[in-house]
């Protein structure tokens, strides 16, 4: 299960002048998982856990991957670095083949004395046929990586999904009576072996777990949590809304024109049940850093990789540009702060969490495309005039946005198939698709937060569609 990479790489990646970190980090990474939490205020999911992490740190309420997809994003915030740098639109492209001598945040921290170690999936995998594996992981940020597999790698045969034999692209889940340990659960004691026997420090350890990633498979308990006939089924604006562009909803699939609301409710449950299975693999690692006292020197990190449709807009997954598919959750807790427990109004971006991880801990800062949040942790409502930016297609950093790439399924009518960028300030979203020759929208997040009204076209808001305009042409430069 465990592999150590030669003792050459290992001593090339602490060989180092730097001083020491300030504190350990402990990086907790959740799969597909959106604001579908209790402490961003659903009603119906239940997570203690990372509600009591956000209790005891910085909520950032407006944080943004960069891209919604997983290895696309990944590279993005493990290095800190956008698309338009890293060259990873999809999920096949290693971001070492644009930026072969970037540092990624273990190397950082790995070149200032520290351990730096993966348990699960941090860079990107292929779910659920990788597990198990490393994937398309990044051999020198690592000295030791841990690749759990349990009882939901063994079930496959069992799994019910909407294309018969696939799961991790499509809608899929299993409710699953069996005691046998799932990969979460297995890498959470993993990890936690790791906190025993790395505790004196100083060490960088990255949890990435797999759920509620495609297929939600989660024990019946969890299930049991969520009666279907009480799972509620998302309202607002549906797909094909009039005055929207066919464009923004591209991530379409054809086969979820086979879901019917039991269904859908199936699904919902699914989700919600793997969620808080998570979370309690969540409340493990924080109660096995209270145990070690380890809380007064390590900074714990939660957030996901992207966001993610549940049925509204009539979406369901990722890869698209409206609010569920690019808002993450990203809770951020430094030891001693006096603003943990309180919550971040800013937009924030994934990318900045590299920079953000090396300043709170007193390394150098560096080479990334963010910034550090460190002014935001010592006062969240600190004035910030950074707006997120996420995109679903390439050639960001040349202004130029290709056919097909933001899409792999086929679809018929003008703009499937485009991809676009997004730019979220605190009170307004506003999206290009082909640099808005397929069509363009603004809501303001405030009033509509369902995304219903596009003011895009209206004169009263052609200032603000002027100004979000040049950020994205700045950007792209």
């Amino acid at each position: 299960m465990r592999t150590l990479f030669s003792l050459a790489i290992a001593s090339a990646l602490v060989c180092s002048a730097t001083a020491a970190p300030k504190f350990n980090v402990l990086h907790i990474v959740s799969d597909d998982l959106n604001c579908s939490l209790g402490t961003y205020g659903h009603q119906q999911v239940k997570s203690p856990n990372i509600d009591k992490l956000a209790a005891t740190g910085v909520k950032f309420s407006r944080a943004y991957c960069q891209f919604p997809l997983c290895n696309p994003s990944r590279a993005s915030f493990m290095t800190g670095m956008r698309p338009g740098s890293t060259k990873v639109y999809e999920n096949s492209t290693h971001f070492r083949q644009a930026l072969p001598d970037i540092s990624s945040i273990p190397q950082t921290f790995s070149k200032a004395g520290a351990f730096s170690a993966r348990v699960g999936k941090l860079y990107h995998y292929g779910v659920p046929t990788q597990i198990g594996t490393s994937g398309l992981d990044d051999e020198p940020s690592w000295q030791l990586v841990v690749n759990p597999i349990g009882h939901d790698k063994k079930v496959e045969d069992k799994i019910f999904s909407l294309t018969p034999g696939q799961f991790g692209g499509t809608l899929s889940w299993f409710n699953d009576e069996s005691e046998e340990p799932q990969t979460d659960a297995i890498g959470a004691t993993e990890a936690i072996k790791l906190l025993e026997a790395k505790k004196g420090g100083p060490f960088y350890l990255a949890v990435g777990f797999y759920r509620p990633h495609t297929p939600y498979v989660a024990p019946k308990k969890y299930f049991d949590m969520y009666p279907i006939e009480k799972v509620e089924l998302p309202g607002g604006p549906m797909k094909d809304a009039p005055g929207i562009p066919e464009a923004a909803y591209g991530s379409y699939k054809k086969e979820q024109d086979q879901l019917t609301d039991d269904l859908r409710r199936q699904a919902l449950q699914a989700y919600f049940a793997s969620t808080t299975f998570m979370d309690d693999q969540v409340g493990e690692l924080l109660a096995a850093v209270d145990k070690l006292g380890l809380a007064a020197n390590t900074v714990i990190v939660f957030h996901s990789d992207h966001g993610y449709h549940l049925g509204d807009h009539g979406l369901w997954q990722k890869m698209s540009l409206w609010e569920n598919s690019a808002h993450v959750p990203l809770v951020i807790r430094v030891p001693g702060n006096p603003n943990n427990g309180k919550a971040c109004p800013r937009t924030v971006e994934l990318i900045d969490l590299h920079p953000t991880l090396a300043d709170v801990c007193g390394l150098p800062a560096p080479k990334t495309d963010g910034v550090s949040l460190k002014p935001l942790l010592d006062n969240p409502d600190a004035k910030w005039d950074r707006p997120a930016f996420t995109q679903t297609t390439r050639n960001l950093a040349v202004g130029t946005f290709a056919k097909g790439e933001g899409k792999k399924s086929k679809g018929k009518g003008k703009g499937k198939g485009f991809g676009g960028v997004s730019v979220r300030t605190e009170k307004f979203r506003y999206t290009e698709w082909d640099e808005g020759r397929q069509g363009a929208t603004l809501f303001d997040m405030e009033t509509d937060p369902q995304e219903a009204k596009d003011l895009s076209k209206d004169a009263a808001f052609a200032e603000i569609v002027a100004k979000l305009k040049a950020q994205l042409a700045e950007l792209k430069k």
